[in-house]
């Protein structure tokens, strides 16, 4: 019985793994290697043949465009995932209220949802009308103010950040909250809790999985509107939205593999580290 059990098993993980060799070969070839090669450019010269240990990330750490970048990065990420995050909840739980009829929750999912089906190039037009010299705000507020070479620039960015993921990060707390047991708030009700009580103790608390991907997930989208700002304001926008994407981007252009590399490996690490602490608050370790 023992053997047949252990040859059951042994059937059962030659099948598992025959069916994720494929997906494991493509991550291997098109992530895991290149990854790999990134980290051993990032220790060795321009041509990648001499060993230069730490000095290509002692160059980085040291460069006034780095820390520059790395600096609005962290305000931008720290204005937004708050903001989207609390932002696309309420919205959640307004498409989930009683009040709003059927033919409004349809509408405001169209509207919301939308954005995401709007391509890149329409955003950037739009932004250019809007902010072009003789544009059209400037016709409304009667200036002639270019704002995208103002620190204004920063907030046109956090608000095109939040107008094209709110939809979609409420579709994945819709996802949570249905995911929450009705019987919890009917216990809840019987024991006198309110509205904002049952928020609290059910709510939020059966959310936590869903606070997590949705974090990690808007965490990772902070870095796709990199393609709106460098294309209304070019490779060297205002200081005020000078992100690591336009340093990458303008060593890229230049060549510059070696930093390249290192800057890559830098921040890999950090958005690991930053995922690793979600993963342990979210475990309750």
């Amino acid at each position: 019985m023992r053997k047949h059990l252990s040859r059951s098993k042994k059937a059962e993980a030659r099948a598992a793994w025959l069916f994720l060799a494929p997906s494991l070969s493509g991550v291997t070839l098109f992530v895991l290697a290149p990854f790999v090669e990134t980290v051993r450019r990032s220790l060795t010269d321009a041509p990648g043949r001499r060993w230069v240990g730490l000095a290509n990330y002692t160059a980085v750490l040291q460069n006034a465009a780095f820390r520059l970048a790395v600096r609005n990065t962290l305000r931008f990420v720290g204005a937004c995932l708050p903001l989207l995050l609390a932002g696309s909840l309420a919205l959640a739980l307004c498409l989930r209220a009683r009040a709003l009829p059927a033919c409004g929750k349809a509408l405001f999912k169209t509207t919301f949802l939308l954005p995401m089906a709007i391509p890149v190039a329409s955003i950037v037009l739009l932004w250019r009308v809007l902010f072009a010299q003789n544009g059209l705000l400037n016709t409304w507020l009667g200036t002639d103010c270019d704002f995208m070479g103002t620190g204004a620039a920063f907030w046109v960015l956090i608000f095109t950040y939040l107008w094209k993921n709110i939809g979609y990060d409420s579709i994945l707390w819709s996802s949570g909250l249905d995911a929450v047991p009705a019987a919890l708030y009917e216990a809840a009700a019987v024991d006198g809790a309110g509205p904002l009580r049952q928020f609290t103790a059910v709510t939020l608390p059966g959310l936590r999985p869903t606070l997590l991907v949705t974090a990690v997930l808007s965490l990772l989208n902070t870095f796709k509107v990199f393609r709106e700002a460098y294309l209304v304001a070019g490779a060297y926008p205002h200081d005020s939205i000078y992100l690591l994407q336009h340093l990458f981007s303008n060593w890229f252009l230049a060549l510059d593999l070696p930093r390249l590399a290192a800057a890559a490996v830098l921040l890999a690490a950090a958005l690991l580290g930053v995922i690793a602490v979600l993963l342990r608050l979210w475990r309750g370790e």
